[in-house]
């Protein structure tokens, strides 16, 4: 086997390669007017045997596709619902399904994962790249940069005030009061002391 044929059998584990499986059996499914769970079905086993319109994937990266799919077939009117309030100027009608669907995928992990925004948007504008038209991954990278404005960002704990320490000298019976500095010289001043 050439270490090209062996590189092209290795499972791929990448979030990216699972993004694009869960966009061809999003865009099948559509395309077909079929259950995307049974185009997921005949993807996975079509790619286990080999067929290399799939690359392989890693069981880990299958499962991540697999979620993508079941939270897109359970959030599609939402999602759809929240494109159709982010895009201006088109209707559903008028764009190219791949970048319908592309922008499926992602507005599903904007709104429904707790997945940065910026590697979505580099993924969806790559898979637009390569599926879509010459202005699929400029017209898909600019709805997703849109929507991510307008999602609301996580609240972010405040940084809590830095605390002043405070030392407390103990009472030591055994030195004198005027030594107390020197045997702990960390000891904070009374205002008006000397240095």
């Amino acid at each position: 086997m050439t270490r090209r044929r062996e590189k092209a059998a290795a499972p791929v584990g990448t979030r990216r390669a699972a993004r694009e499986f869960a966009f061809r059996v999003l865009f099948e499914a559509d395309r077909g007017d079929l259950p995307m769970q049974s185009v997921f079905n005949r993807a996975e086993s079509a790619m286990r045997a080999g067929d290399d319109t799939f690359p392989v994937l890693s069981e880990e990266a299958l499962v991540f596709a697999q979620q993508l799919v079941s939270g897109i077939s359970a959030a599609r009117p939402d999602i759809d619902a929240t494109l159709r309030r982010t895009i201006r100027g088109w209707s559903f009608d008028q764009m190219a399904q791949t970048d319908l669907n592309i922008l499926r995928l992602a507005t599903f992990e904007m709104t429904g994962t707790t997945e940065p925004h910026p590697p979505i948007i580099e993924s969806a504008v790559r898979i637009a790249r390569k599926f879509g038209g010459d202005d699929s991954g400029r017209f898909v990278n600019g709805v997703l940069a849109g929507l991510s404005r307008a999602l609301p960002r996580p609240e972010t704990p405040a940084a809590p005030a830095p605390q002043r320490e405070v030392f407390e000298q103990p009472a030591d019976t055994t030195a004198p009061a005027s030594d107390a500095s020197a045997t702990h010289p960390a000891a904070p001043r009374t205002p008006g002391e000397p240095e």
